[in-house]
């Protein structure tokens, strides 16, 4: 009988798990500050992206061209980038995922400014199932 916290391949998993977690987290917060770019300037500039999300210009180069990669976004020489199709699904995803979690830690009482810091991490890690609860919960509120 094979237990799983002593299995030899579980802290491996569990390790792999945790960086595709991060990973996936990374393209969700790239996807969403293009698309906040998008509506306030009507692009998206790898300078302004880089800015935004505080890292180098090459830093953003390559995720925009993982996002790219993925199908996520599209870009124009001499223009910004540009979600397609499934880059705005994804980022209106995230955004309302994210809005969720807000409005579920101020109901219970956070504080706005550290309910709008916390739900960056929790955004990405939170189930459907839990994210489900929280909305049944708000929708009872109202």
């Amino acid at each position: 009988m094979s237990n799983t916290f002593l299995d030899d391949d579980a802290p491996k998993n569990r390790f792999a798990r945790a960086r595709e977690a991060q990973s996936v987290a990374l393209l969700e917060d790239y996807v969403e500050m293009i698309g906040d770019l998008i509506e306030e300037f009507g692009e998206a500039r790898v300078a302004d992206i880089a800015s935004r999300m505080d890292v180098a210009q090459p830093t953003a180069t390559k995720a925009v061209a993982r996002l790219k990669r993925e199908g996520l976004a599209t870009s124009r020489p001499y223009r910004g980038v540009f979600l397609t199709e499934d880059g705005l699904a994804l980022a209106d995803r995230v955004r309302a995922r994210h809005r969720t979690i807000v409005d579920f830690l101020i109901a219970v009482g956070v504080p706005p400014e550290t309910a709008e810091f916390d739900a960056e991490g929790i955004e990405h890690h939170v189930s459907q199932v839990t994210l489900d609860v929280f909305l049944r919960f708000l929708d009872t509120r109202t």
